[in-house]
Order: structure tokens, then C-alpha cells, then sequence
């Protein structure tokens, strides 16, 4: 007799596979994406609306504070009113945010511009968690991972669409890129009512917590007890320090070197590229490996890519092949630990998912200040610095993720 052993299913075999709710979801995803434009173009809308650099970026850190805030807040929504709930009240919390901040992008009103955009940052961003449980959710489990992978190619096309459309609308006028991004988010809001399903987590599961009152701080308890996660936690704040460093540290360094910014426009099109034509096809192949086999083995991988930035000279040639090794460094580690909590027990894991959200978010947050810190004290050396933060998050990796042992 022969043992039948199951494979993780193929990229054509997922594709067919995918639930038509899914294929809503990311859709949703890819066009909310499409307007996410204050992040990027923020500081320059500002600055044009009068305000000065300085104001600018104290504006862009009151919606980062906000957007970590916002995942926190969209995982206790989720228990409350369901992941389609949460996602549709966030995304028309967004648009009727970003329709107005126009009117409040001057000088004088500069105090209720950072009200604005803090909020505008909690509601954006709290959608999150509510897609990641849908996700894990709706996606058979063999294809979990596949579902993570996907919805970060939605995010990597919408990034890349992003700016082009942001370029078009800057030439007819600057308020179209509030207005764009808060129609976006209107139609996200839409597709979310009456196209996702009204799935509630942790509700009528079997050893489901009470979600309320002292219910809630059992969850919250066993959150912080979980000492594993907590190394998980820090194994995905490292990274986010690390992979920001390529959108803050690597211009600097490009520019340092005598380059032009189409050299910095070329690596970025070319991770794009690489990640959009081959994160499916290569999570297909790591997902036959241990969870934290494949997230240590990528968090090394992606270390040893920034490490290469600090050995690559001026050479464009060396810059762009030491982007292809981060960049694929990240597509083995990012979906396998993108899905990881979602793979706790229904009644926590909404909570587990927006605690490893929001460490993400707030890594990408300090990631800049860290980073342009390092370069000014270290220069080209931040980038063995990064290599060296990128080996302690692989071992965090694999202490937060491989199973403990059974003890007969």
C-alpha cells in the first residue's frame, strides 16, 4: 500500500480555487490601493498648500500614529461588528475624512488638520485586520498562505498603478489626489457591504471566550502570557525597521553616489516586477516547508540583501541584482508570517492578527527616523547595520514560529 502524501496546491489550482468572495476582497484591496496617496504624497500636497516642511512632517506622524491605532481599533471592531462591519465602516470613516482635508490644508488651521489626519489614519488603516481574518477565513486551509501572497500582490499592483494616476491628477489639480483617494475608499466601502459575506469570529465557536467585559481581558491575557509570539512580534518589527530602509536609506544612498533618481526609479519598477511576476510561484514552492523554516530561511535571505547594499559600490548593475536577493527575501518570509496568526484559535486570532498588524505598522513608522539616524552617524555602514538586525529577527522568527516540542 502506498501512503498518499498532500501537497500545497499549485498557482493555477489556487487561482481556480479562490472563493468568489475572495476575489471581491481583493479586489477591494487592489482598489483602495490604487488612491493610497497620502502616505506618499502628503508632505509635497502640503508644502504646496503653504504649510512648511517641518509642519508637513509632523502632519505625516500624526496619521502614522493614527494608522497604528487604527489596526488595534479594527481588531476589537471585528468582534463586535464582524469583519464586513469593520471594513465598511472604516473605508466611509475614510473617504468623508479625506474629502474634507482639502479645506483644512492651510496654515491656519493646522491644529485641526492633525486631529484630521490622525483620524484619517486610524480609519484607513483599520480595515486591515478585518481583510486578513476574512481572508483566513474564506480560504480553504491548504491555501491560506496562497490567499496572504495574493492579497500582497494586490497591494504591490495598486502601489505601483498608484503614482502614475497621482502624476496624471497633480496636473489637472492637487485636491483631486484627497478626492481620488476618498472615492476609492467609497467604492471599497460598497464592494464590502454588498458583495463580502457577514461572517462573525469567535461566535458560537467551540471554546469561544465571552467577547465583553471580563472575556476580553482573558483574551488580552493570553495574548501577553504567549511568550512565543512575543518573539514573533519582534522578529516582525525588526524586519519592517529593515525593509523600510529601502524606500528611506536607499535613495540617500543612491544619490550619495552620484546617480540620478531614474537609477532609484529603476530598482523600485524592478522589485515591483519581480514581486508581482513571482511571489505566487515561489509561495506555492515555501509553503512545503515548515512555517519557520521559510520565514527564518527568508528573514536571512533578506538580510544578507541589505547587507549587499553596503558592498555594491556605485555599480547601478549591483544595486539592481542586490535588490532581486531583498527582494526575495521578503516573498519567502512575507506571506508565510502575514498568515501566521491568522492560524490561532477563531476567538483570538482577530486579536493576534491586529497586535502583529500593528508591530508592522510601527515599525514602518520609527523604520525612517532609525534609518536616516543610522545613515547620518554611520553612513554606508547602516547597511551591515541592517544586515545584522535582519539575522536577530531570523532567529526571533524561528523562536516565535517553530511548534515546541510534545512531551509524551
Amino acid at each position: 500500500m502506498t501512503a498518499t502524501i498532500d501537497r500545497p496546491a499549485g498557482v493555477l489550482t489556487v487561482l481556480r480555487r479562490t472563493p468568489t468572495p475572495v476575489r471581491y476582497l481583493l479586489g477591494g484591496v487592489l482598489v483602495n490601493q490604487l488612491g493610497a496617496f497620502v502616505q506618499t504624497f502628503m508632505v509635497l500636497y502640503l508644502v504646496f498648500r503653504g504649510l512648511s516642511a517641518g509642519q508637513a512632517g509632523t502632519a505625516i506622524a500624526a496619521y502614522s500614529v493614527g494608522s497604528v491605532v487604527g489596526v488595534l481599533v479594527g481588531g476589537e471592531l471585528i468582534h463586535r461588528i464582524g469583519p464586513r462591519g469593520t471594513i465598511t465602516v472604516a473605508m466611509l470613516g475614510s473617504a468623508a475624512i479625506l474629502a474634507v482635508l482639502p479645506l483644512l490644508s492651510r496654515p491656519s488651521t493646522f491644529g485641526v488638520l492633525m486631529i484630521a489626519l490622525l483620524l484619517a489614519g486610524l480609519a484607513t488603516q483599520s480595515y486591515r485586520p478585518a481583510a486578513a481574518v476574512l481572508l483566513s477565513d474564506l480560504m480553504p486551509d491548504d491555501m491560506r498562505v496562497m490567499g496572504f501572497s495574493m492579497m500582497r500582490i494586490a497591494l504591490n499592483i495598486g502601489a505601483a498603478l498608484s503614482p502614475l494616476i497621482a502624476a496624471g491628477l497633480i496636473l489637472l489639480d492637487w485636491n483631486l489626489l484627497l478626492w481620488f483617494d476618498a472615492a476609492t475608499a467609497l467604492v471599497y466601502a460598497i464592494l464590502a457591504r454588498w458583495l463580502l459575506p457577514d461572517l462573525r469570529t469567535g461566535r458560537g465557536a467551540p471554546g469561544a471566550v465571552v467577547q465583553r467585559g471580563s472575556g476580553t481581558r482573558i483574551v488580552y491575557g493570553i495574548l501577553l502570557r504567549d511568550r512565543r509570539f512575543w518573539f514573533f512580534l519582534a522578529s516582525t518589527m525588526i524586519g519592517a525597521v529593515i525593509y523600510v530602509q529601502f524606500n528611506v536609506v536607499l535613495p540617500l544612498k543612491i544619490s550619495s553616489e552620484g546617480h540620478s533618481t531614474g537609477l532609484y526609479s529603476g530598482v523600485l519598477v524592478t522589485a515591483s516586477i519581480v514581486l508581482i511576476l513571482c511571489e505566487l510561484k515561489i509561495t506555492a514552492y515555501v509553503t512545503r516547508w515548515p512555517g519557520h523554516v521559510a520565514a527564518t530561511a527568508g528573514t536571512v535571505l533578506m538580510a544578507v540583501g541589505a547587507a549587499s547594499f553596503g558592498v555594491s559600490g556605485g555599480s547601478a548593475v549591483a544595486l539592481v541584482a542586490c535588490t532581486v536577493v531583498f527582494v526575495f527575501g521578503t516573498m519567502i518570509n512575507g506571506p508565510i508570517m502575514f498568515a501566521y496568526p491568522a492560524t490561532f484559535p477563531a476567538p483570538v486570532n482577530a486579536r493576534y492578527i491586529s497586535a502583529h498588524q500593528a508591530t508592522f505598522g510601527l515599525g514602518m513608522a520609527t523604520g525612517p527616523l532609525i534609518g536616516v539616524a543610522a545613515w547620518v552617524g554611520l553612513g554606508n555602514g547602516v547597511w551591515w547595520l541592517c544586515g545584522g538586525l535582519g539575522l536577530v529577527a531570523a532567529w526571533c522568527a524561528l523562536l516565535g514560529m517553530k511548534p515546541p516540542r510534545q512531551t509524551p
